[in-house]
């Protein structure tokens, strides 16, 4: 992908669901090779919370582009995180672990949505929050360039409803 990448940590493997204006679900599997856990912590390797909610906040961004931007609008809006509320951890995710992420769209305005997420390990609840997003207009064709490959990549095995842009 290159040296314009404008994530430097990408903590979603796949997108197993997407449905514009409602929901998605996707996947995350922590493995020794997720540089982080080297030292987050050595003899303890665990996922930091805060790269959890990260992730939650990809797939959910993702949910939230499809959902609100225009099928013309050129370039299209980028979802910005603004605000992360109500999060909670139930227990650690650690290497091996596959961490199944939900993101449900709660409520949606013109250029803003509120996204609740939670992600589970097995059967078990390991985090939850509620996402605020707004879509911003990003002139940077090397953004937009890396946003379509990553969406590519994440939606592989799906039939979409709508193109990623």
């Amino acid at each position: 992908m290159g040296e314009t990448m404008a994530v430097r940590y990408f903590l979603l493997d796949r997108v197993t669901e997407l449905v514009p204006r409602e929901r998605a679900r996707g996947l995350k599997n922590v493995t020794l090779t997720d540089e982080v856990l080297h030292d987050h912590f050595p003899d303890f390797p665990v996922l930091p919370g805060a790269l959890l909610i990260e992730g939650a906040a990809q797939l959910a961004g993702l949910l939230v582009e499809v959902s609100l931007n225009a099928p013309d609008a050129e370039p299209p809006g980028r979802a910005l995180l603004t605000q992360v509320d109500r999060a909670r951890f139930h227990g650690v995710t650690q290497p091996g672990d596959q961490i199944v992420i939900t993101a449900v769209i709660d409520s949606l305005a013109a250029a803003a949505a509120r996204v609740k997420i939670e992600a589970f390990v097995e059967d078990k609840r390991v985090a939850r929050a509620e996402l605020t997003f707004v879509l911003k207009t990003v002139v940077s064709e090397a953004l937009h360039a890396q946003r379509r490959a990553l969406y590519r990549i994440w939606t592989r095995d799906l039939k979409l409803p709508v193109e990623l842009r």
